[in-house]
């Protein structure tokens, strides 16, 4: 079974390992798995030419390599892809591939992918910008914005640049006021919020995992304005996995959100990771089982 497998020439666990070394890793991976690999390793701008390459050849199995970010850029690709397509996640949280059951080292993620199976998963859109798994305002998209600095600084340790985003995150968050609209016209939230997120499908347990990924709904978080103390004590609960009965954490679900800014400027929102400024009501809409990917479901816990 051969694979072309397409890597983020700029995702930072490549940058750390460099792309020889980590080309010459992923086909060993691959090889030691039972199977066989090419690797393509693609500046993020061609990244959806070459996966659309190599989903046109069917004598090959298509992957993509790269974070949430990655697979992000590359929905409309996927979603247009006449057959599943493996994934490799390289990112530093990677909510997309831990979903998907590919956890562990490298190599434990190509052998899982090799023997993965097809599975179908909803896709969220917010005026028509795709999303995966999460899109959020406020301290999410603070600390969207803080990783790809800290990173910057940080390019030798990951989780020193992470750890240093989420701190500035928690100091410098400043609350919004947001209508929530659930599109079942009596259900209409104002919410003065020091975050809000919405994710495709529920999330359960302190890792955030997704029991199911075509279950046809978005949950949205709340993280309700209570300054610094209340920030510190909703990150605690969800470090520990208690952030269900978190007293300022609110979640509830539906098939259809509509998020507008009381102050109706531009704001930055987050799109898996991928930060961008928009303005107006923003009106997410799912989108069943849209794109299909390899999936290790069985080794989750």
């Amino acid at each position: 079974m051969h694979h072309t497998v397409i890597v983020n020439a700029r995702a930072g666990t490549v940058l750390e390992a460099g792309a020889d070394a980590f080309e010459a890793r992923i086909m060993a991976g691959f090889e030691a798995a039972g199977c066989s690999a090419s690797v393509r390793m693609v500046h993020p701008r061609e990244l959806d030419d070459a996966l659309a390459l190599a989903v046109e050849d069917h004598a090959t199995i298509p992957v993509i390599a790269g974070g949430d970010g990655t697979l992000n850029g590359v929905l409309p690709v996927l979603m247009h892809a006449d057959r599943p397509v493996g994934v490799l996640p390289l990112g530093t949280v990677n909510v997309l591939g831990r979903d998907l059951g590919l956890t562990g080292t490298l190599e434990e993620q190509i052998a899982a992918l090799c023997s993965g199976k097809p599975l179908s998963l909803d896709v969220g859109s917010v005026n028509d910008r795709l999303f995966h798994s999460l899109s959020g305002m406020g301290f999410f998209s603070l600390m969207a914005r803080e990783r790809e600095y800290a990173r910057r600084r940080f390019p030798f340790s990951r989780a020193i640049a992470f750890l240093v985003a989420a701190t500035r995150s928690i100091l410098f968050t400043r609350s919004i006021t947001v209508a929530i609209d659930m599109g079942r016209g009596d259900e209409r939230r104002l919410v003065e919020a020091d975050a809000v997120l919405v994710t495709v499908n529920a999330f359960e347990g302190s890792e955030w995992r997704r029991p199911r990924l075509d279950g046809g709904v978005f949950e949205v978080h709340i993280l309700n304005a209570g300054g610094l103390y209340s920030r510190c004590k909703a990150a605690l609960s969800v470090v520990s996995g208690r952030w269900r009965t978190s007293p300022n954490l609110i979640s509830f679900t539906g098939s259809q959100v509509t998020l507008t800014r009381r102050d109706k400027r531009r704001g930055h929102i987050t799109f898996d990771g991928e930060v961008e400024r928009k303005a107006g009501p923003l009106v997410y809409r799912l989108l069943p089982t849209a794109i299909r990917l390899i999936a290790a479901r069985d080794r989750l816990v």
